[in-house]
């Protein structure tokens, strides 16, 4: 066992080694033909597998519904810590439902898994200041779930993708949303409309973001596609 342990730690230095070899190379094309990109990326993998033995710092952007309840619990089981930004943390953390316009977990849902946490972020709630800060900048994914077809699903990607790349760029960006086919069936009016939003909030990532997935699922499948979702993260980050 000590003999793991040791080992254990010495991949973990020669990994922060590699970590600031690469933050400290020469980017001028003239003197160095690996580009930001690339040493973002590499950096990003580096410190996935260290983060990977303490659990990933997920967050869940408009995670109160269905997936977001199914999707945080099997996190924390798995010993990841999960905030989910919402519209208003007081009401989604009421011990009952008071409102139909913001989403709800419940008090009894969070004393059951402590390691998920809620933060304003829309200024709805009591304190949303800071929260790009304090959030995003520790995680090492953030999955957007946040519903609906409207506008204000751009305006929640785009500024999902504006504050990540900001404080932390190198986080995983996933995308969540229902395939064309369930769209035109859980959908009639103005499908086409719906379907040219979910694709350019698809392409405001994958055209920003150096590290993403955009990921389709069929909504009758809520267990299934949420062990897809975390697949995908695990995946990716380890």
């Amino acid at each position: 066992m000590a003999m793991r342990g040791t080992l254990c730690q010495q991949s973990a230095k020669s990994k922060r080694k590699r970590i600031l070899q690469l933050s400290n190379c020469n980017l001028h094309p003239h003197h160095n033909t690996m580009t930001m990109n690339s040493v973002i990326r590499i950096t990003a993998l580096l410190l996935a597998s260290l983060n990977a033995a303490n659990g990933f710092h997920i967050v869940l952007a408009g995670g109160t519904g269905k997936v977001g309840r199914e999707l945080s619990s099997k996190l924390v089981e798995d010993g990841h810590d999960v905030t989910i930004l919402c519209r208003n943390a007081f009401l989604a953390a009421a011990p009952s439902k008071v409102s139909s316009d913001f989403g709800w977990l419940g008090q009894s849902f969070l004393e059951k898994y402590p390691g998920i946490k809620l933060r304003d972020w829309d200024g709805v709630g009591q304190d949303w200041v800071g929260w790009q800060d304090d959030t995003l900048s520790k995680a090492d994914c953030v999955v957007n779930l946040c519903g609906g077809f409207t506008q204000q699903r751009e305006m929640a990607t785009e500024r999902i993708v504006r504050e990540s790349l900001r404080c932390n760029p190198t986080a995983l960006q996933i995308t969540v949303a229902p395939k064309d086919e369930e769209l035109r069936m859980i959908s009639n009016v103005a499908v086409e409309a719906k379907m040219k939003r979910l694709k350019l909030c698809e392409d405001m990532v994958s055209q920003n973001c150096v590290s993403y997935e955009t990921m389709r699922l069929q909504a009758n499948r809520l267990e299934e596609e949420c062990d897809n979702i975390k697949e995908v993260i695990y995946a990716r980050l380890s």
